[in-house]
């Protein structure tokens, strides 16, 4: 749990007195030093060719027997790369080593909130008002099936839906949500950081039958400018009301796998991501894929 303390991350953008707009092009990334260093062995980048919309991946490979895996969805004008180095952090945690960390990177589209340039989304933003503005919901729905794809291959390989925790930050919180609560299969939990909950307007709709037991790991800045801690308090909020998931504790030393929604505040913490964070993360999943 040390090394987890001395991670650089980026200083919260809520200090920069910037717009919506120039936070996203200076990719809200959460770790402020990236490690390209990883061992040739754990570190390749993977590219399926089973369609055109198929997702480019970096993977990082188990240290031990591999029985569990997790697919995490970077932000906005970032790439899987821009979380390599907590991938690899988490990785070598002798609780974690079982992990295959899967990193897939966005394509580059417009990005219509902003200016139109051209960046790595996972969805069209129309207006950083996530509260109020449209949604991209054709943009979404076309990732959801892209990451849909990731986990079946996953399952193809002998790793069962309930070993598999989808999770991302920010805009890929937002995706991972879509997935994990629509998808086929229940999976062993859902990580959101920085996130929000999409589509509300259909997601019960949308919904699984297992979409109220499946643990999710809910992570917010209370600073944070962009998906404002409301919002985020919000989506949590429709969550357990709409589709009835329950609340989880968030007591680390709570011995018992999780049940429902652990949200986790953190005061100070902008739109970026923080090491009291990141261990309560390690913890919770150490609890929904434990070592076998």
């Amino acid at each position: 749990m040390g090394l987890v303390t001395t991670l650089p991350l980026r200083a919260s953008v809520s200090d920069s007195g910037s717009s919506p707009a120039s936070l996203i092009a200076d990719r809200c990334a959460p770790p402020q030093t990236v490690s390209r260093g990883f061992p040739t062995a754990a570190r390749r980048a993977f590219a399926t060719m089973a369609s055109a919309s198929s997702l480019q991946t970096l993977i990082l490979d188990p240290l031990t027997q591999h029985t569990a895996t997790v697919v995490f969805l970077h932000g906005l004008g970032d790439t899987g790369h821009g979380w390599g180095s907590v991938a690899e952090l988490f990785r070598r945690d002798p609780g974690l080593q079982h992990i295959k960390w899967i990193l897939p990177h966005a394509p580059n589209i417009k990005v219509t909130a902003n200016f139109g340039q051209k960046m790595p989304a996972w969805f069209d933003i129309l207006s950083f008002d996530f509260d109020n503005a449209v949604e991209d919901e054709d943009g979404m729905l076309h990732t959801v099936e892209s990451v849909s794809r990731l986990i079946r291959q996953e399952g193809e390989s002998g790793i069962s839906s309930g070993r598999i925790v989808i999770g991302g930050f920010s805009q890929g919180a937002a995706i991972s949500l879509l997935t994990g609560l629509s998808g086929a299969s229940k999976l062993a939990g859902i990580v959101s950081l920085s996130g929000w909950t999409p589509l509300r307007h259909k997601l019960k709709a949308m919904r699984a039958d297992h979409a109220s037991s499946i643990p999710v790991f809910w992570g917010h800045g209370i600073s944070d400018p962009l998906v404002t801690y409301p919002l985020g308090v919000a989506s949590v909020e429709f969550l357990k009301s709409e589709l009835g998931l329950p609340t989880a504790s968030v007591d680390t030393a709570d011995a018992e796998p999780p049940n429902g929604i652990a949200f986790h505040s953190y005061r100070g913490l902008g739109h970026s991501s923080a090491p009291e964070e990141l261990a309560d993360l390690m913890h919770w999943l150490k609890k929904v894929i434990p070592k076998q």
